[in-house]
């Protein structure tokens, strides 16, 4: 199974981005997880504009084959085993590549919000972009040991 992990923009954070390096070799014993950053040239664009601008860079990574998931704060709560019911359920669907994304500052477009298959929240709070690509990572790797049974989750 492939899973995608696209995000509006780059981490600055060196020591984010070991963290983020870290999950994802730890993710690749039950997977194959790759980040994927789309940047885009934001200066002078309205809210709306810059939303539609990211909105068709991101359909450009997915096919209609893709299950289109997006991190989206109106989405879907799940508890840490109902993440890992909801990645099994992904995961035994289809073939399908499942692509998690997480947009920019204003959201995502009305064409990627038809596109997706689910939206799902981490949290009623906000993050920042840099800290809830870790938690996502870091809830993606505990979903896997839960479904494999393994100790790094404590119920």
């Amino acid at each position: 199974m492939k899973i995608t992990f696209l995000c509006i923009g780059k981490t600055t954070d060196k020591q984010i981005k070991g963290l983020y390096e870290d999950y994802l070799k730890r993710l690749s014993h039950y997977a194959k997880v790759k980040i994927e950053y789309l940047e885009l040239r934001k200066k002078g664009l309205s809210a709306e504009l810059l939303k539609i601008e990211e909105g068709k860079m991101i359909l450009s990574k997915v096919d209609s084959s893709t299950n289109l998931i997006l991190l989206d704060e109106q989405g879907k709560q799940f508890s840490s085993e109902g993440f890992a019911s909801f990645l099994q359920k992904g995961l035994n669907a289809s073939s399908r590549e499942m692509v998690f994304v997480i947009g920019g500052a204003y959201g995502f477009s009305e064409e990627v919000y038809s596109k997706a298959s689910h939206k799902i929240a981490l949290s009623k709070m906000t993050f920042t972009h840099q800290m809830v690509r870790l938690i996502f990572l870091e809830q993606l790797y505990r979903g896997f040991t839960i479904l494999k049974g393994e100790k790094y989750h404590h119920s």
